[in-house]
């Protein structure tokens, strides 16, 4: 009986043994799959939120659809279709490399035209796919800011000549100078997922745009002041509105292009909490200023919360988010007048004041509202803005930033309007805005069978 136990003993002890032996050899053997786990889930990961920010041109096509005319529907979702597909080819063969080639100068990059360094045999070139496709459709997003403020009365194919120029020179240059390792870059400016790189650049190229076409015929009487043209569908409009926040949680979530980066959730929180916060603060000023919670401008308080948060949506906490946002909010409904009445420039949509103006503050803010804990967690670094003992530093270098980036953007895109004004024509015809873009440029109606009344 006893010699039966120490035999059982024995047993249970050398199957024991074997059991160890074969988990260490496991956990070693396993040390490549636990590295190739985590390259799968980054780049999947990567890949979601590029198909997420993908379907923010369907936002962009509905908000700019739903502010203007309906005449000229048609029109806009040509040119949100020209802007990505052209845009695409143009980024694949030139704008990449000008972005994320080897530095000149920490100016532009050098190499990498025509993608060429992406090698489908490796992992590491297998990730240089996901991680164009992420960048591209940011490039996309930058391009498509400048449609609706320059709608219903430029020239399609004058369009598509400035969708080459942003989305191949102007908006890879900036993304060089930021993200690429450029000379911005190397300053230590932080713009996570954009407010500057992506949305001030369409916001200010915007800006030229509009300022070179001029306004709208019927927008601006004699002795100056602005006449309202209402968008032919506010439910449409906020259905974008409602793309645009989906898609923006790929938008800033994405760009730590790492799934196993847990401060994602950081950052969920931040760009959720300012795009509320923006809508509730633009809001209540215009229920203060008119009157009556100005429908419109809510939906564009929205965007500009979301636009201010993206540069420190992963270095600040909820609390500054939702000053950020609000903050926004506010400013975006004073940008919008002031652009209209006092400037005299006609943005249908309000792209300037919500991605311009509203990007610049976004991109500043975190020069005042940044935390190191909250940096450090995301890898962007462990800094803390001027409201939190960092000093004037961190600021001065996000204000240099937005300077030099509006200087080149805005010059260059006028620029290339200017060429295209001379070679192709910019503006519409009189005749052809009071039809429509759709009859004139596309020969079809976004709605027909349908008696549409217009003003005119």
């Amino acid at each position: 009986m006893f010699n039966r136990l120490i035999e059982f003993l024995k047993r249970k002890m050398l199957y024991g043994l074997g059991l160890v032996a074969l988990l260490t050899v496991s956990v070693f053997a396993d040390e490549p799959s636990v590295k190739s786990n985590v390259t799968a889930i980054d780049t999947v990961w990567t890949l979601i939120a590029a198909f997420l920010v993908f379907f923010m041109q369907a936002g962009f096509a509905m908000v700019e659809s739903g502010f203007t005319r309906a005449k000229n529907a048609a029109n806009i979702m040509m040119k949100n279709l020209m802007d990505f597909s052209v845009g695409s080819l143009a980024y694949w063969l030139i704008g990449f490399g000008l972005m994320f080639g080897a530095s000149k100068a920490g100016l532009f990059g050098t190499d990498n035209f025509f993608f060429r360094s992406a090698d489908p045999s490796t992992s590491e070139g297998l990730w240089q796919f996901a991680y164009w496709m992420f960048q591209v459709v940011f490039a996309a997003t930058a391009a498509t800011i400048v449609s609706g403020a320059m709608a219903e009365r430029t020239k399609f194919s004058a369009y598509l000549f400035y969708s080459v120029f942003i989305t191949a020179f102007i908006y890879p240059v900036v993304g060089h100078w930021i993200w690429g390792g450029g000379w911005l870059s190397s300053k230590g400016i932080i713009d996570f997922a954009g407010s500057t790189v992506v949305h001030s650049v369409g916001g200010w190229a915007a800006l030229a745009g509009a300022l070179l076409l001029g306004p709208r015929l019927g927008k601006y009487n004699k002795d100056g002041s602005s006449n309202a043209i209402p968008g032919h569908n506010i439910p449409i409009a906020a259905l974008g509105v409602f793309i645009l926040w989906f898609g923006w949680f790929g938008f800033n979530t994405g760009s730590t292009t790492s799934g196993t980066n847990l401060s994602i959730a950081v950052i969920a929180v931040t760009t959720n909490l300012a795009a509320a916060s923006g809508s509730v603060f633009a809001m209540i000023v215009t229920w203060i200023k008119y009157g009556k919670p100005d429908t419109s401008m809510a939906l564009n308080g929205a965007l500009a919360g979301l636009v201010g948060i993206t540069a420190g949506c992963a270095s600040v906490s909820a609390l500054s988010a939702v000053i950020i946002g609000g903050l926004a909010g506010i400013l975006v409904v004073f940008s919008v007048g002031f652009i209209d009445k006092v400037l005299k420039i006609d943005d249908p949509v309000g792209a300037v004041s919500v991605h311009g103006v509203c990007g610049a503050w976004g991109t500043l803010s975190v020069g005042l509202f940044a935390e190191a804990k909250y940096g450090a967690a995301s890898g962007v670094g462990g800094v803390n803005g001027l409201f939190f003992g960092g000093g004037p530093s961190l600021f001065i270098t996000q204000l240099i930033g937005v300077l030099s980036v509006f200087f080149w953007v805005f010059s260059s895109a006028l620029l290339v309007f200017f060429v295209a004004k001379k070679l192709i024509g910019l503006r519409a015809s009189d005749e052809e805005q009071l039809k429509g873009l759709d009859i004139s440029e596309h020969g079809m109606e976004s709605y027909s069978g349908f008696q549409i009344f217009t003003t005119e």
